[in-house]
C-alpha cells in the first residue's frame, strides 16, 4: 500500500507543474494592463512604469513565470495588486469558510445519497425505488443558486428558523452546505444504486443468504462495501468540485470565502491573486483525488494488484 501511495504522490507532480503553468498562461492571456490598475487610471506614465518594475511585470513571461512557481514552491504567492496584503495570508483568512462548506456538503452528500442509492437498490422496482429515483433527479437537474434563493426565502423569510447571510455563528452554514450537497447527494444516490444493483447480483451474496446470513449484515457488510469504490470515486471528485464551484453559493449567502475572493480578484485583475487562489483550489482538487485513490486500497485491496 506504501508502494503505491507513493506512486500515487509522485505521479502528482507533473500535474501540478501543468497547472502551474495552465494559470499562469491564462491570466496573462486576459486584456488589460495590470500596471495601469496598480497606478491608478489617472497615472503618470513614469508612475505606471514604476509599478510596473516594482512589481515585476516589465520581465520577460518565462521570468515571469518562474519568479512564481518558485515562490509557490515556497508558499510565497506574490502579493495583491489591489490590497498589497500577501496573496496566502488572504487565502487562509477566506480558506477556511469554503473547506468548512465544501466539507459539510460533502458529509451530508454522501450520507443521504448512499443511504437513499441503498434503500433503491434493495427496493428495486418497488415505490420506494421510484421516490428516491425522482428526488435524486429533481436534486440533479436543480440549479444551486434556484435552490439557494428558495431555501433562503422558505427557512429565513417565511419561517425565521435560519439566518440568511453572513458567518456570523455555526447556523449561517446550514443553508449554503444544503444548497451545495444536494445536487451531489443526487448523484451519490444514483452512483450507489447502479453499483449495489451489479452488487446484490453477485453469486457471493446469494450464497451468504443461502446460509442464514441475516439481510442487514448482507447489504452491508457484503453487498455495500464491496459497491464503495465507484461510490468513494464520485465523493472525491464531488469534494473537489465543490472547493471550486462555491462561487454561486458564496455570492447569494454573502459568505467571504475564496469563491467571492477569486470573482473580485479577477473583476480588478487583481493577477497574483487569482494565480493564487486558483492555484491552492486545483492543488486541493489534484490532492484530494490523489487521496481518494489510495483509499481504493483501504476498500478494495484488489486495487494495488491492477
Amino acid at each position: 500500500m506504501l508502494r503505491y501511495a507513493l506512486g500515487r504522490l509522485v505521479e502528482m507532480v507533473p500535474v501540478l507543474l501543468g497547472t502551474a503553468l495552465l494559470v499562469f498562461s491564462m491570466i496573462h492571456l486576459v486584456p488589460g494592463d495590470p500596471a495601469l490598475l496598480i497606478a491608478g487610471l489617472e497615472a503618470s506614465p513614469q508612475t505606471i512604469e514604476r509599478a510596473r518594475e516594482q512589481f515585476g511585470l516589465d520581465r520577460p513571461l518565462p521570468v515571469q513565470f518562474w519568479r512564481f512557481l518558485a515562490g509557490a514552491m515556497t508558499g510565497d504567492l506574490g502579493m495583491s495588486f489591489r490590497t498589497g496584503s500577501p496573496v496566502v495570508e488572504e487565502i487562509v483568512d477566506r480558506f477556511g469558510h469554503t473547506f468548512i462548506i465544501a466539507l459539510g456538503a460533502t458529509l451530508l452528500a454522501t450520507a443521504a445519497g448512499m443511504l437513499a442509492g441503498t434503500i433503491a437498490a434493495v427496493r428495486r422496482n418497488r415505490l420506494a425505488d421510484g421516490v428516491v429515483m425522482v428526488m435524486a433527479l429533481v436534486a440533479v437537474s436543480t440549479p444551486s443558486y434556484w435552490l439557494a434563493l428558495m431555501l433562503m426565502l422558505c427557512f429565513s423569510l417565511w419561517w425565521g428558523l435560519l439566518p440568511s447571510i453572513g458567518v456570523a455563528t455555526p447556523w449561517h452554514y446550514v443553508l449554503p452546505i444544503v444548497t451545495l450537497g444536494a445536487q451531489s447527494a443526487g448523484i451519490i444516490a444514483r452512483m450507489t444504486r447502479s453499483a449495489m444493483l451489479d452488487v446484490l447480483a453477485q453469486e457471493y451474496v446469494a450464497t451468504a443468504r443461502a446460509k442464514g446470513v441475516a439481510e442487514g449484515v448482507v447489504i452491508v457488510r457484503h453487498a455495500l462495501r464491496n459497491a464503495l469504490v465507484p461510490v468513494l470515486s464520485v465523493v472525491g471528485l464531488r469534494f473537489g468540485g465543490l472547493l471550486a464551484g462555491t462561487v454561486l453559493v458564496e455570492s447569494v449567502f454573502a459568505i467571504p470565502g475564496l469563491g467571492r475572493l477569486i470573482v473580485d480578484a479577477v473583476l480588478l485583475r487583481d493577477y497574483p491573486m487569482v494565480q493564487g487562489a486558483v492555484l491552492v483550489v486545483a492543488t486541493l482538487f489534484i490532492v484530494v483525488n490523489a487521496l481518494t485513490d489510495i483509499l481504493y486500497t483501504v476498500v478494495d485491496p484488489r486495487v494495488r494488484l491492477a
